[in-house]
């Protein structure tokens, strides 16, 4: 019974990690995305803190949100060898995290975007999760799936 309840014990402890390692990569991606996108875009960094954004503005918000939580869910997914539940996990607690500073700006963006910005954070961090290759699955195996049959 001990070595059931030590590999549960550890396998939760890989979802917790995992979940902490996707917050902090989400994190970094989107930081380093944003300063990129404010000095290379000067007319987004003028009108960054009034959150006055142009469509192409917003589309671009999304994005970089969008490629940070696919990355933060696969990161997720390989600290914890689990590709659904740290993912989703993490998902969540950044919906979780950004649903009162949303609210309080809603009034600042059309429904559309904040409703993407809301589903996406949680479906591409299971996205992401879900691009990592199962265990006890090689490349070879998973190229040769994806080959037609003669």
């Amino acid at each position: 019974m001990r070595a059931s309840s030590d590999s549960t014990g550890r396998r939760m402890l890989r979802i917790v990690l995992g979940v902490i390692v996707a917050l902090v990569v989400w994190t970094v991606v989107v930081t380093a995305c944003d300063i990129a996108m404010r000095k290379l875009w000067v007319d987004y960094a003028l009108v960054e803190k009034s959150l006055v954004f142009t469509l192409p503005m917003k589309i671009m918000r999304l994005s970089e949100s969008a490629l940070s939580s696919l990355v933060s869910g696969y990161a997720a997914a390989l600290v914890s060898k689990e590709r659904i539940k740290s993912p989703l996990i993490a998902g969540v607690l950044i919906l979780a995290m950004f649903l009162p500073s949303h609210i309080s700006i809603w009034h600042k963006f059309p429904v559309w975007y904040h409703l993407t910005f809301f589903t996406s954070l949680v479906l591409l961090s299971l996205a992401g999760g879900l691009f990592r290759r199962p265990a006890g699955i090689s490349k070879g195996a998973v190229a040769e799936a994806a080959l037609p049959e003669a």
